[in-house]
């Protein structure tokens, strides 16, 4: 009676609907959203181990779920259990709303009748559950993984389901990730002005020692494979020959013999005898003093303050699949955990490892210890040759 003088009829009936839904979900071994999500990343780490894959089916049920009663509810959920293995992992995607089915293990068929197959047997079983316009309100998609990073075209970013989901606990931390970038606003203004100076007679130096523009360009994949122009100052001679890095990078990311070069009475994994630099570009190299434009890339939002090193085109190419982790959850940097930890004495898997370290444990503190620890690094010269 009081609900009704308050006018909270509909209260209640609103409430019934999830239980039921909880209900149903839970007794045909529907996971709910966190725990699905959860799988979801660590189907997706280990097959990018063991390169085996995955489809992950999406079924939106549209305004489906919300009008229809608790019979409609069952066999639609009994259809999706009916038309699925016990080893593919069911549960929610978006809770009351979007189902998700992990197929696992699915064998070396061609993708697109591996997609045939799985959505004629589903669409079967739901055509004997439900009725038509009860089916016309289901929207079905399906994403294979690992996923072509190049499907989107050139210069297109990675956006598909499944990678942007892969990324969504970092994009979580909304205020931090704001308080991030406005630091990377501030800090390449600050940059930029600081070292105006420095600039000009960087500039004035290369003009004067090698003929060529002052700034290198070059395409590079920033976060989830977006293509950019990177900026540097002209280190090496123009019309030179970009093989010879890019032989170098292939055996190195292989792990080949004999990618370690000696400097001084360290080794590191960098070409030190490179024929392409000037003498100006050896000096700009070994101080870091090549990588202030990159100012601009912070500034333009390509890049951040901290973050992984953006590869180039070629290097993503030779990259394995677990590789590409440290491309999905930042920006890329100036300068990183690599930078100040490893730098070009550690080997190329160790390197990804200290990106996705980096990733996985992100936060403001981090990034300001590590800003703090870069001119350490850059002074110290270790690994910059």
């Amino acid at each position: 009676m009081l609900n009704k003088m308050l006018g909270l009829k509909e209260k209640p009936e609103r409430d019934a609907q999830p239980s039921i839904l909880r209900q149903e979900s839970t007794g045909l071994g529907m996971l709910p959203q966190a725990l699905f999500l959860k799988l979801l990343c660590l189907e997706r780490k280990r097959t990018e181990r063991s390169g085996r894959r995955f489809v992950l089916m999406l079924l939106d049920s549209g305004n489906l779920m919300k009008t229809a009663k608790a019979p409609v509810m069952a066999n639609l959920l009994s259809a999706i259990t009916k038309s699925t293995r016990d080893t593919d992992l069911k549960g929610w995607y978006k809770e009351g709303s979007v189902i998700g089915v992990i197929f696992t293990e699915i064998g070396g068929s061609e993708d697109k009748s591996i997609v045939r197959e799985l959505s004629t047997k589903l669409t079967d079983s739901l055509y004997a559950a439900l009725r038509i316009q009860e089916i016309n309100e289901i929207r079905l998609s399906f994403h294979i993984f690992p996923e072509d990073w190049d499907d989107e075209g050139p210069g297109g970013p990675v956006t598909s389901t499944l990678q942007m989901e892969l990324a969504r606990e970092i994009n979580r931390k909304k205020v931090s990730l704001s308080a991030k970038r406005l630091m990377d606003i501030a800090g390449s203004i600050a940059g930029l002005l600081l070292c105006l100076p420095v600039f000009v007679i960087i500039a004035l130096a290369i003009k004067l020692t090698s003929r060529g523009p002052v700034l290198f360009r070059q395409v590079r994949l920033g976060q989830y494979g977006k293509r950019f122009t990177f900026l540097k100052f002209r280190s090496m001679y123009v019309n030179n020959d970009h093989r010879i890095h890019e032989e170098y990078v292939t055996r190195f990311i292989v792990g080949a013999s004999g990618t370690e070069q000696t400097a001084g009475n360290q080794k590191v994994y960098k070409l030190t005898a490179d024929p392409r630099i000037t003498p100006i570009g050896r000096f700009l190299r070994n101080t870091s003093l090549d990588e202030l434009p990159q100012f601009l890339n912070v500034l333009w939002g390509d890049m951040s303050l901290v973050g992984p090193r953006p590869p180039v085109i070629y290097e993503f190419a030779r990259y394995d699949l677990w590789h590409k982790q440290r491309l999905l959850a930042v920006r890329p940097g100036i300068t990183g955990l690599w930078q100040v930890d490893g730098r070009s004495r550690v080997k190329f898997d160790e390197m990804v490892r200290l990106d996705i370290r980096y990733a996985r444990s992100w936060s403001l503190w981090l990034d300001i210890k590590i800003l703090l620890q870069t001119p350490r690094a850059v002074i110290s010269g270790a690994g910059a040759c």
